[in-house]
């Protein structure tokens, strides 16, 4: 393997985990607004969150039985996980576009809600489809994920200006 494509390598590895980390970082206050905004939905929309419903789902599919704790524990384990490797994706990809972090993050956000809850989800057959869900629950949800991505693209840009990659 010749030297330029080694380093291209490392450097792709790199890119990466700085994303996956900071995807994880985006994750925390992404879930900190989540938990709070949910407290000012309706009645009625006050069920489970996407991660805990989701990783309920994804447990009874699999013939696997949690209680409480270990549901919550493992949907903060799930959400954090696909927190990172939507962070990687973000750094691999989004980093090669010139437009301010804010920006890239909010679009990359929005981008990462639609491609889940009106792609995948529906397509696997999962509850959590934005087309089931009351329209406050998806405002939340959108608000979750712009959040989650303007943080992540700020870490990321941060970790940058002091370690260029």
């Amino acid at each position: 393997m010749d030297q330029n494509r080694a380093a291209g390598i490392r450097l792709f590895g790199l890119e990466s985990l700085v994303g996956a980390g900071a995807g994880s970082v985006g994750t925390v206050p992404m879930t900190l607004f989540m938990l709070g905004a949910h407290r000012l939905l309706p009645g009625w929309q006050k069920y489970a969150l996407p991660p805990e419903k989701l990783t309920e789902e994804v447990a009874e599919r699999a013939n696997i039985e949690l209680d409480k704790p270990q549901l919550l524990g493992a949907s903060l384990v799930a959400h954090l996980g696909y927190g990172a490797s939507m962070g990687s994706l973000y750094n691999i990809f989004a980093r090669r576009v010139e437009t301010p972090a804010v920006v890239k993050g909010a679009v990359f956000g929005v981008a990462v809600w639609a491609a889940s809850y009106l792609g995948w989800l529906p397509a696997a057959n999962f509850s959590e489809a934005a087309s089931e869900e009351p329209m406050k629950r998806n405002i939340l949800m959108i608000g979750a994920h712009i959040i989650w991505g303007v943080t992540t693209a700020v870490v990321i840009d941060q970790i940058e200006r002091r370690l260029p990659l």
